[in-house]
């Protein structure tokens, strides 16, 4: 598995690489993580209705390929995104889904912060409240696209959105319990809990 480390880019460029990488590899490519984080936008999945963007608050709105709703990415949230060859990893969606959200949980553990499952909503919640929203895409058994962690960020633009098309939906981050932890720190853990569960 090859880790990326892209730092801060735009989120446009950095979804179209995910489509160029997946359509070109083969059966010998190897899986790859991106870890990066993106200045403010607004993502709507596929099946996402634009209702669930309650205001304009001169945030770009991307329309995207992804499952889910609308959700938000900015400075301090730690995106991993997952290029995997689910086939060859014997991995049906279900199951990365449910991985993808025990390395979260696990990752919190780490920290002595109870996170949880919340039936019908995929992603992780401490307390209700969202901390990470994973989304993916597959084609010809590949996926890309993966999850996002709210580790220390403004979290003002969520209040724009019905988060992951859930109104009132109550967000959370890393950093209201870590105080002081940073992207950077959060994403060696989050490797070494997805390399185990992966």
């Amino acid at each position: 598995m090859i880790v990326r480390r892209l730092g801060l880019v735009a989120y446009e460029p950095t979804w179209r690489a995910m489509q160029d990488f997946t359509a070109q590899r083969t059966a010998d490519t190897a899986d790859e993580i991106w870890l990066c984080q993106h200045p403010p936008v607004f993502t709507l999945g596929l099946a996402g209705k634009p209702e669930h963007l309650l205001r304009d608050i001169g945030v770009p709105v991307v329309k995207i390929d992804r499952g889910g709703q609308i959700t938000y990415h900015g400075p301090g949230q730690l995106v991993a995104y997952l290029l995997l060859d689910l086939k060859r990893r014997g991995l049906t969606v279900k199951g990365l889904v449910k991985r993808m959200e025990q390395t979260v949980i696990d990752l919190l553990a780490g920290h002595d912060i109870a996170a949880a499952r919340l039936a019908g909503a995929p992603g992780v919640y401490v307390n209700g409240a969202k901390i990470a929203a994973l989304g993916l895409k597959v084609k010809n058994g590949c996926c890309y696209h993966g999850l996002a962690l709210n580790v220390a960020m403004d979290l003002a633009p969520f209040e724009a959105i019905n988060p992951c098309g859930y109104e009132g939906m109550a967000v959370t981050q890393l950093a209201d319990f870590v105080p002081d932890i940073t992207p950077e720190q959060a994403a060696t853990t989050l490797v070494e809990q997805l390399e185990k569960n992966l």
